[in-house]
């Protein structure tokens, strides 16, 4: 008891100084790199949508700047494999074979523009995330932990894509729309980046540390009516006979139970940001859109009618 209580300590003074480092270099978007870190502290992955040119390649290696981790981008495109990713066997001047690691063998993989890549090497990525392993050649490589993989997308370009299965989807944590910035902060972001120079980001937050923050998070202990209301969010999403009229009038296929998990998970985790030791209500509304979005399928309907899974979590909150 005594470490958590010195861990939950660590927490909360190490999460302030974190997020000052990354606005040395991030201008605005305080939202999302409080969510980034929430899905990192509860050992989740996250899906990013946005258009290009918002710094998103930036904001990732920031972050793992900061937390001292080692970090890789992979741009997914058309031609890309599996081997590409993972890694692949070599024959050196031995005449041995020897294991030659791929890009996923760090702590943050930014898998840029997912959607662009067919689905076979989708996968090779998404049981790497599901696993913390890969097997290759029927070896498997334990990976280092902690290991966090934000994804990407692109909402505007369409052709030559491979949307995420709603079974692969539902690997994500959370999905997030990363947005346009404010007048005045782009202001300051055509100002600053324009200047020639760059803030050094230093290391506020170390691998070990980030690992015992997410020990802690599986520790916290919730209520009953904690769970319960987490539980029944998720189920309300299902089409069923007792649904609510906006469930079954615009969504074909509800979330399944890993929606709760992460409602939790997410939940205890932004309550010890919070500085609280046990998460409320508020705290599982506060990550239910990130949790929820990605894992609702909507019909032709709500298609038609322009309305979004957000309108409809919002409803159901």
């Amino acid at each position: 008891m005594e470490k958590n209580i010195r861990t939950f300590e660590l927490l909360n003074r190490k999460i302030p100084e974190l997020k000052a480092e990354i606005h040395k270099r991030i201008i605005g978007q305080e939202e999302i790199i409080h969510q980034i870190l929430i899905s990192l502290l509860a050992n989740g992955h996250s899906l990013l949508i946005g258009v290009p040119g918002l710094a998103k390649t930036l904001m990732i290696k920031t972050i793992s700047e900061a937390l001292d981790l080692s970090f890789n981008r992979i741009q997914f495109t058309p031609d890309l494999m599996p081997s590409d990713i993972l890694g692949n066997e070599i024959l050196d001047e031995n005449r041995q074979f020897r294991f030659i690691k791929g890009p996923v063998f760090a702590n943050i993989i930014l898998a840029d523009e997912i959607n662009r890549t067919p689905p076979k090497t989708q996968s090779a990525l998404l049981e790497a995330m599901q696993e913390k392993r890969v097997t290759v050649a029927g070896q498997d490589f334990q990976l280092d932990k902690p290991f966090f993989v934000l994804a990407t997308q692109n909402p505007i370009e369409q052709e030559g894509t491979y949307p995420l299965p709603e079974a692969q989807l539902d690997r994500f944590m959370f999905s997030m729309y990363l947005d346009y910035p404010g007048l005045e902060e782009e202001i300051r972001i055509a100002r600053e980046t324009t200047s020639g120079k760059q803030a050094d980001i230093r290391p506020v937050v170390s691998k070990d540390d980030i690992l015992a923050f997410q020990a802690l998070v599986k520790e916290v202990p919730v209520t009953d009516n904690v769970v319960r209301y987490a539980v029944e969010l998720v189920r309300k999403t299902r089409v069923s006979s007792g649904a609510p009229e906006i469930v079954q009038k615009y969504i074909r296929y509800g979330a399944g139970p890993r929606a709760s998990q992460y409602l939790i998970l997410g939940a205890k985790a932004q309550a010890l940001t919070n500085g609280k030791m046990s998460p409320d209500i508020e705290d599982v509304r506060y990550v239910a859109e990130a949790v929820l979005r990605h894992r609702i399928l909507r019909n032709y309907k709500a298609e038609a009618e322009g309305v979004s899974e957000k309108d409809i979590i919002r409803e159901l909150l």
